[in-house]
């Protein structure tokens, strides 16, 4: 049976760049809601200082809730051997960090999309990357999850493995029973293609899902191609919305999860308009998954 979490997508920048959120502020409130843990980011800031590790999980699981997954963004795509190396440790202090928050999944990505990167290459080097973190990650009990991703929101270029094909061919490149897939239907729209074909091809791999909707302020999504590369961050036509008002077809995606026996976290990713805009897509999933798993409280 799926378990919800929240990320706080809204307060990315006061928690991990300005600090004018605490993280116990954000505890305070994620755990406020009806869910039943909290999605972690390893750039909080003030996860920068190790002694706060366990402090954060007692103070989630006092509240009766858990951190199940860590949100983290290594760039295995750059030419520099040395450079990679440096992620793949930086991937395994991450791995370190789920253990002692209590969780069981790591996110990875491939890389950034550079621009003299061939696809072979892309693949090959993240591959190789993610495939040298694995041993560590099964010695500590904890799966790799990689996201089809958009963009890292501190990144200049896009996610390399962002399109349908290069994401299922670098999974299919890493068999590993600590590997699986974190899919996200909003980023399967943004790289212009079809949220339920990508599922329907991954479905068997998929161990958890960031759950959003996403709209373009103005514009066409070639013209967020256009400006997407080279900025830091999202671009400004895009926006996160609400989930249930959006293009995702919920019952579609979990139609497709329930067929395959899915029992992993859905993880938000909105409410970038406050916490009443995070309660409503917290009650609209909650009445969702119950519908496809009525053991669902």
């Amino acid at each position: 049976m799926p378990k919800l979490a929240v990320f706080p997508k809204a307060y990315m920048q006061d928690l991990c760049k300005t600090g004018a959120m605490k993280v116990a502020e954000w505890i305070d409130l994620a755990t406020s809601l009806q869910v039943d843990g909290l999605e972690w980011y390893a750039g909080f800031l003030e996860m920068a200082d190790r002694s706060n590790w366990e402090v954060f999980r007692k103070s989630v699981e006092d509240q009766g809730k858990e951190i199940p997954m860590l949100c983290c963004s290594p760039d295995f795509t750059h030419p520099d051997k040395s450079f990679r190396q440096n992620e793949i440790n930086k991937q395994k202090y991450w791995i370190d960090m789920t253990k002692t928050l209590g969780g069981t999944y790591c996110r990875v990505l491939s890389g950034q999309k550079r621009p003299e990167l061939s696809i072979e290459e892309g693949i090959e080097l993240a591959a190789e990357s993610i495939q040298a973190c694995l041993p560590y990650a099964s010695d500590l009990g904890i799966t790799l999850i990689l996201e089809n991703h958009y963009k890292d929101d501190f990144w200049t270029y896009p996610e390399f493995a962002q399109k349908m094909d290069v994401f299922c061919k670098l999974v299919s490149y890493i068999d590993h029973p600590n590997f699986g897939v974190n899919y996200d239907p909003s980023n399967a729209f943004l790289a212009g293609e079809d949220p339920l074909e990508l599922l329907k091809r991954v479905s068997s791999r998929v161990v958890t899902m960031h759950a959003s909707d996403r709209y373009l302020v103005e514009g066409t999504i070639d013209d967020l191609r256009k400006e997407e590369d080279g900025v830091l961050g999202y671009a400004r036509r895009l926006r996160h919305g609400e989930i249930g008002k959006g293009l995702n077809d919920y019952d579609a995606i979990f139609t497709e999860l329930k067929r395959v026996n899915f029992d992993g976290w859905i993880s938000i990713e909105d409410g970038v308009d406050g916490m009443e805009q995070l309660q409503r897509s917290v009650s609209f999933l909650r009445k969702k998954i119950h519908t496809y798993w009525p053991e669902y409280k």
